[in-house]
């Protein structure tokens, strides 16, 4: 794109149709400025995120076009907007933009609410503050907003490999609970290094018979792993769920059973990021990075990513 009149632009990965990871081209947009109780971060790192590749390919909450995708951010602060107090041009920060609406973390500087960030931690690099974000934020939202879970508490997390998986084993752990994870038996090790208790083959394995009086399940892969685990709950347990529900009876069989499920959406959310950088700076949460590519590579990493063949986060690098 031809700048005509001098106003600053940036590099972005961007889309003018749904489809393939093929759709998704670099090309140059103009740069935003950050209005009111916003800041504007040049991006060092950006996570991509299953949502990411779902939206790519449908649109899903998001039928604008074009479209940069990303939410997941790591970066320092450029400018900040009226009003703003939290942070200052220097700051590094690390954040998830609103989701669904405040996507645009594939590019070079994005925008968004200060209140969307949190400073980062000086234990972790750009790298892994752009693979936290919204993993992060849904495992903690998940686990302790939602389930309240607690010293003692029985968890059971399932796909306990994957990008919200692996951190909510590790969140758990941190609070005192009891962590069982399903995964393939490739990753049991891994998981166990994590802090798991339990791991379960769910390749050979039925959960439903190895597991029980469990007092959370964090489920994001929904059907049948989510109707099945409500048996694995004690009364007054609660499943936490990432995707909608497809069993037209849960609710009844919920009910009968005295569990209550959730079906829950990320939120931005200063204070989770806070906790999140809190954690990180201990050292008791730690991203696993299974690879970087250059944000011109964008559409490789879609490729990878919709393989789920990784383990933990692919995280696009913005700059050195």
């Amino acid at each position: 794109m031809e700048n005509t009149n001098d106003a600053p632009t940036m590099r972005a990965i961007s889309q003018d149709t749904h489809g393939g990871p093929e759709v998704l081209t670099e090309t140059t947009v103009p740069r935003p400025a950050p209005g009111p109780s916003q800041i504007l971060v040049a991006v060092h790192a950006a996570g991509l995120n299953p949502t990411d590749w779902k939206h790519r390919a449908s649109g899903l909450f998001l039928g604008r076009l074009p479209l940069i995708l990303g939410w997941d951010v790591s970066g320092v602060v450029e400018a900040v907007g009226y009003g703003v107090t939290l942070f200052k041009p220097g700051d590094r920060v690390f954040g998830m933009l609103p989701y669904p609406h405040g996507v645009g973390a594939h590019a070079e500087y994005a925008v968004g609410p200060a209140r969307a960030f949190a400073h980062k931690p000086d234990a972790i690099d750009h790298v892994q503050g752009g693979a936290l974000p919204l993993a992060a934020l849904t495992a903690h939202q998940a686990l302790v907003d939602t389930a309240g879970v607690g010293n003692g508490t029985r968890v059971l997390v399932h796909a306990a490999a994957g990008g919200v998986g692996h951190l909510a084993v590790q969140i758990a752990k941190a609070r005192g609970a009891h962590v069982i994870g399903t995964a393939s038996a490739a990753k049991h090790g891994f998981l166990r290094e994590l802090g798991a208790d339990q791991v379960v083959d769910y390749r050979n394995e039925d959960f439903t018979e190895v597991v029980e009086d469990v007092d959370v399940v964090l489920d994001p892969l929904s059907g049948e792993t989510r109707s099945r685990s409500l048996d694995v709950l004690k009364p007054g347990g609660v499943l936490v769920s990432l995707l909608p529900g497809q069993d037209p009876d849960e609710a009844e069989r919920a009910a009968r059973l005295g569990v209550r499920v959730e079906t829950l959406l990320v939120e931005a959310d200063h204070a989770g990021m806070a906790a999140i950088a809190d954690l990180a700076e201990a050292g008791h949460l730690r991203a696993h990075v299974q690879t970087t590519f250059p944000l011109a590579d964008a559409a490789k990493a879609h490729a990878l990513g919709e393989t789920e063949r990784t383990t933990g986060k692919i995280v696009l690098v913005v700059r050195d």
